[in-house]
């Protein structure tokens, strides 16, 4: 049987939205992919675009993926982010992305952090 795929990510280009999902054991190179995916994938996102980042389902994640939450968290602001919906891991599953945030959107980007999928949507209407 296939292990899910650790990054996933759909645009909905009516809503202006893209949805990225992480899943499982995050390996550093599993995030190095997930930057370079994403790099092609903004591309298809209008400024402003809207964001929701799952990462409920996060076994675990390596301290290495730091760096490139960084470069996929610049592109974003570069590429003129709206909004950040975010799920987060259990607390002792963070590796920091509130802190990466911060530096990262340089308080340029609104960001809400919700608890469950129907909380995110609210937050995306």
């Amino acid at each position: 049987m296939n292990a899910p795929p650790v990054f996933a990510a759909t645009v909905d280009p009516a809503r202006n939205l893209l949805r990225v999902r992480y899943t499982g054991h995050v390996s550093a190179s599993d995030v190095e992919a997930a930057a370079a995916k994403v790099g092609k994938i903004l591309l298809e996102m209008k400024p402003g675009f809207k964001l929701l980042a799952d990462l409920s389902t996060v076994a675990s994640m390596e301290l290495d993926c730091v760096p490139h939450f960084a470069v996929i968290m610049d592109r974003f602001r570069a590429h003129q982010i709206g909004l950040v919906v975010r799920l987060l891991p259990a607390p002792d599953r963070d590796i920091g992305i509130n802190l990466i945030s911060i530096i990262h959107y340089r308080g340029e980007v609104k960001t809400v952090t919700v608890d469950t999928l129907e909380e995110a949507e609210r937050a995306l209407a």
